[in-house]
């Protein structure tokens, strides 16, 4: 089993394994290390929870409790199934960072609310607040000078969290 392969089946058992604690596997790397394999695991809080139709609340951030539950859920899961072989690793469970790009909807969707940086596929840059994450776009406050609003998914390119120290309340937005 290659990789991409084996990746995909530790994110498919994963994903059972942490069925209805509120918390989902978003993404799975097996990177080499010396002697051993980092099987690098991001959770984030599920999106079910979330009333048909709502693409603007904001969605809470995985508290360390949380990810520490996570962390147990899936270090027994891997101990369950034999899905690294007879090779070691090692296990690494987070929450995804502030610096990691947005690439799909759930990513976008709970990130309403905070600020972005967002490059188009024609390469120009735009800052703006994610105000909403309707199925496959997104809503920036400033809407994109010459663009749709909503932005179509496939008009991103990259798009990234930045860091802001004195966010405003959402009473201020």
């Amino acid at each position: 089993m290659d990789v991409p392969e084996r990746a995909a089946a530790v994110r498919e058992h994963l994903s059972g394994a942490l069925a209805g604690s509120g918390v989902e596997v978003e993404d799975v790397a097996i990177l080499p290390a010396g002697k051993r394999r980092l099987v690098r695991v991001t959770v984030a809080r599920e999106l079910s929870g979330l009333p048909e139709g709502d693409d603007s609340s904001t969605v809470e951030p995985l508290s360390l409790d949380e990810v520490s539950e996570a962390t147990r859920l899936v270090g027994a899961a891997m101990d369950d199934a034999d899905l690294m072989g007879e090779a070691a690793y090692t296990l690494e469970v987070s929450s995804p960072g502030v610096g990691q790009p947005l690439h799909r909807w759930p990513q976008f969707r709970r990130n309403v609310g905070r600020l972005l940086r967002v490059t188009l596929v024609g390469g120009t840059e735009h800052e703006a607040r994610l105000t909403a994450a309707p199925p496959e776009a997104v809503r920036l406050d400033p809407p994109l000078p010459d663009g749709p609003d909503p932005v179509p998914l496939d008009h991103i390119a990259r798009a990234a969290v930045q860091v802001e120290f004195t966010r405003p309340s959402r009473k201020e937005r």
